[in-house]
């Protein structure tokens, strides 16, 4: 499974911004998606998740509310869509498929950096 994600920037605090994570690979074998995040001298922390065929959805408190995940099957893809950004959510941004009960495969990373 590969996986690349797009969609970072620099955006104003209160702005909005939509990462894409397109699939390739042996995608009928990905139970869920998700999107992780890891901020400069931080750990890396989950952000929302996506069941690949039921739609089921989770989200840390953190961006419950403000952040949308939502996947297109036909594109392999999974978007998440970060609506009132504030200046804490500046961080590396990574897509992840989950086989089972591990994310195995990872995405290379895209920046989001909020300004105040």
């Amino acid at each position: 499974v590969q996986l690349q994600a797009s969609g970072g920037g620099l955006v104003q605090a209160g702005g909005s911004l939509r990462l894409s994570c397109v699939t390739s690979g042996r995608t009928l074998s990905i139970d869920a998606m998700g999107w992780f995040r890891q901020a400069p001298g931080k750990e890396r922390e989950f952000v929302a998740a996506i069941d690949w065929t039921g739609g089921n959805t989770v989200y840390t408190s953190s961006t419950k509310g403000r952040f949308t995940i939502s996947r297109d099957n036909a594109k392999n893809t999974v978007y998440v869509q970060m609506n009132s950004l504030k200046p804490e959510d500046t961080a590396v941004y990574f897509c992840a498929a989950k086989l089972g009960t591990n994310y195995a495969y990872w995405g290379q990373g895209t920046q989001v950096t909020v300004s105040s």
